[in-house]
């Protein structure tokens, strides 16, 4: 009988975007494999997770020199290009998910780029089939990676928001109209260019997600730089419920990313109808698509035009209905579909 494994090593880091990716798409082929086929799941050995219940292999940190699992085992999907951990035996057919190569961008990173590009193309040599999160990391791949004759489909990622509308508790409760902005708090999400936006009006911004601490200190000296600092808030990591209060209620979400695969937060923000403002980087115009607003550049003038412009478009035409079914578009449920055909299609 057909056996599926599904790496979920990365749920072992909570509050990102991995985590959400492997949890959401687990859950959705949970639903969707038929008998006589098993879905399996690989999972930290250290931290059970929400597919406790279900047949799962634990991982342990040996299994980067050795992978004991094979036996009964058809395909193995690894959901992070860069994962340590992948079975030997040459019968699995294997399935490699590449989220990003944001690597090849990172400032004062080029002594590494060689050796992260090489295990990456490790991982594709023992591919059967490759999928990339957007349109912008597959022609990543393509200039980068040599793929050889080994198939490369898109796959976007799926945003099905978890709905909490009696929730009224926020960990943070704004006392005016909001800006917000979720992610992990690292200099390629490029929050420090947002202040800006805080000039001559009254909004507050909230900004949710781990932070690292030297760059959470550079957006406070960029907001101080305004004057605005006192409305700026660094909330760390929030919970589901606190996370849907702020999409629901905010006045916009701005999200400059220089450096995204896919960006599941401005799918979530649109879900909710609200006007998005993104950079017009990486996969973001794929995800956006003309119902979004854009940053081509980070001068702090040109931002506050077009923070102010799009505002009042938002205004003028009311685009809430056609924002939210653009957002509904990237199922989860017809994802899981996308990935469960090339799992069968491989042992065709």
């Amino acid at each position: 009988m057909p056996r599926f494994v599904i790496d979920c090593e990365r749920l072992k880091y909570p509050n990102n975007g991995l985590y959400t990716y492997c949890s959401e798409l687990g859950q959705s082929l949970i639903k969707l494999v038929a008998p006589p086929e098993e879905l399996y799941f690989y999972l930290p050995s250290y931290k059970q997770t929400i597919f406790s219940e279900e047949p799962h292999y634990n991982q342990k940190a040996w299994h980067k020199l050795w992978m004991p699992y094979s036996k009964d085992i058809q395909v193995w999907h690894t959901t992070y290009q860069l994962s340590d951990y992948s079975p030997e035996s040459p019968s699995i057919k294997r399935v490699l998910t590449i989220h990003d190569l944001n690597f090849l961008y990172k400032p004062n990173y080029k002594h590494r780029i060689s050796g992260q590009l090489a295990k990456v193309q490790r991982m594709i040599n023992k591919a059967d089939h490759l999928i990339a999160i957007s349109n912008y990391v597959k022609q990543d791949v393509l200039q980068h990676l040599d793929i050889g004759n080994t198939p490369l489909s898109v796959i976007y990622n799926g945003c099905d928001v978890k709905s909490f509308p009696s929730f009224d508790n926020p960990l943070y409760r704004p006392s005016r109209p909001f800006l917000f902005t979720i992610g992990t708090i690292l200099p390629k999400k490029n929050f420090h260019v947002i202040p800006c936006l805080l000039k001559d009006n009254n909004y507050e911004l909230i900004i949710a997600g781990n932070a690292n601490t030297t760059y959470q200190k550079q957006i406070l000296q960029e907001a101080a730089a305004y004057g605005v600092q006192d409305r700026v808030k660094i909330l760390g990591p929030i919970d589901e419920e606190s996370k849907y209060w702020y999409f629901s209620n905010c006045a916009a979400f701005v999200f400059p990313s220089i450096a995204e695969g896919f960006g599941i937060p401005v799918v979530e923000a649109m879900h909710h109808g609200k006007p998005v403002f993104l950079s017009n980087k990486t996969s973001l115009p794929e995800i956006g698509g003309d119902l979004a607003y854009y940053f081509e550049n980070f001068d702090p003038a040109y931002m506050q035009d077009v923070f102010a412009k799009g505002m009042a478009h938002y205004a003028a035409t009311q685009p809430m209905e056609a924002i939210k079914k653009h957002a509904d578009s990237f199922s989860w449920e017809e994802i899981g579909e996308q990935y469960l055909n090339i799992y069968r299609s491989l042992l065709a």
